[in-house]
C-alpha cells in the first residue's frame, strides 16, 4: 500500500444553506465510502502565509490550495479513482493527486 495525497485546489464554496448542507451530505458519503483507505479526513486549511526565498512573508497562498486527505491505497489507479468520484469537483473544484515518498527515519 502507499500513501496518496489529494491536494483539493480552487473551487467555488456553494451559495446557499440549502446547498452547502447538499454538499455536505455528498461529501460525508464520499468520505464514508473510503472509510477504511483515510489516514487523514479532509483538513480545510485556514490562514496561509508564504515565506519566500528571501526570507520574506507574503499574507495568502501563492497556489489556490484549500486543503487536503491522504488516503492509504494499492496503486495511483485507485488513487484517481477516489480523486474522480469526490463531490469537490461537482463546485469547479480541482484535484491534485500525488504519490507521498516514504522517507528513511533515523
Amino acid at each position: 500500500m502507499a500513501h496518496y495525497l489529494l491536494a483539493y485546489i480552487g473551487g467555488e464554496h456553494p451559495t446557499s444553506p440549502s446547498e452547502q448542507q447538499k454538499h455536505f451530505e455528498k461529501y460525508t458519503e464520499w468520505l464514508t465510502s473510503l472509510s477504511e483507505s483515510i489516514l487523514v479526513p479532509t483538513l480545510p486549511l485556514k490562514d496561509t502565509v508564504t515565506v519566500n526565498p528571501d526570507g520574506t512573508f507574503t499574507q495568502g497562498t501563492t497556489t489556490a490550495m484549500s486543503g487536503y486527505t491522504i488516503l492509504d491505497l494499492a496503486s495511483m489507479d485507485e488513487a484517481l479513482d477516489a480523486a474522480k468520484s469526490c463531490p469537490f469537483l461537482e463546485i469547479g473544484g480541482t484535484l491534485e493527486v500525488s504519490e507521498l515518498m516514504q522517507m528513511p527515519t533515523s
